[in-house]
């Protein structure tokens, strides 16, 4: 696993770094803060938590 940018709508909100055999999500814009030093076990799920998190809430602004 490497470190990765992780975007949502084409905006970066944060990174994932590999810790553990699980990637531990790093937040960059405050729409996902509360996402913030969660692990988890992929990409794609951290990429769900993400859809799930902002689901119903406005939009990301740049």
């Amino acid at each position: 696993m490497q470190r990765q940018t992780i975007e949502y709508q084409g905006l970066a909100v944060g990174i994932a770094i590999p810790n553990d055999d699980k990637l531990r999500f790093i937040a960059v814009k405050f729409h996902v803060i509360d996402l913030d030093n969660r692990q988890f076990s992929s990409v794609a799920e951290l990429k769900s938590a993400i859809r799930a998190h902002l689901d119903g809430t406005q939009a990301l602004a740049a």
